[in-house]
């Protein structure tokens, strides 16, 4: 029951950008307006929300393609951000997107052969960072990075230090024996 409910907001979101994208304030995301949505609609946390969301997208493929239809309309055509991505057909992209996602492992593969798994994690960390970062200032990824790189050379005994901290109790809860990265 719950899930036919989730469904229907969703859809009923998704509809609605779709036909009035100024429901996303500013440079608002829309994914995030679908789980901020869904949220309130069920009272529900924001995480709860976007696993919801998450199980929703896996299970229905309906409602999965109407909601990356939404997001590219909004993040790439309207915004006119990868328009050259945006007018390829779902076909296209896809290719597009396993081609990119099997050269990242490779990469990430060769990196951990030759520079070993703290090389690697500290690459996917701040990755991570420089997404978020592009994510909640609305900016493109490149100057997220860059804005990330600025910080942390101003700053380098301390995000240094946060980054070993942070991948010291990942590896201690993944079984590492040492607990200890190198640098």
């Amino acid at each position: 029951m719950e899930t036919e409910r989730a469904k229907h907001i969703i859809s009923e979101t998704i509809s609605n950008i779709q036909h009035n994208s100024l429901i996303i304030k500013g440079n608002g995301c829309a994914a995030c307006q679908v789980v901020f949505t869904l949220s309130n609609e069920m009272q529900i946390n924001e995480q709860e929300a976007a696993d919801l969301l998450s199980q929703i997208l896996f299970s229905d493929p309906k409602i999965d393609l109407s909601f990356i239809e939404m997001v590219e309309k909004i993040h790439l055509k309207d915004r006119l951000m990868g328009t050259g991505f945006a007018i390829k057909n779902r076909d296209a992209k896809d290719a597009y997107i396993y081609s990119n996602f099997k050269n990242t492992l490779a990469e990430l593969h060769a990196d951990l052969i030759k520079y070993g798994p703290d090389i690697v994690m500290r690459k996917l960390l701040m990755s991570m960072i420089s997404l978020e970062l592009a994510k909640n200032i609305g900016i493109d990824y490149h100057a997220s990075t860059e804005e990330l790189y600025y910080f942390m050379r101003k700053k380098d005994d301390e995000t240094k230090n946060k980054l070993i901290e942070f991948m010291d109790q990942l590896y201690i809860r993944i079984g590492k024996t040492d607990g200890k990265n190198s640098d």
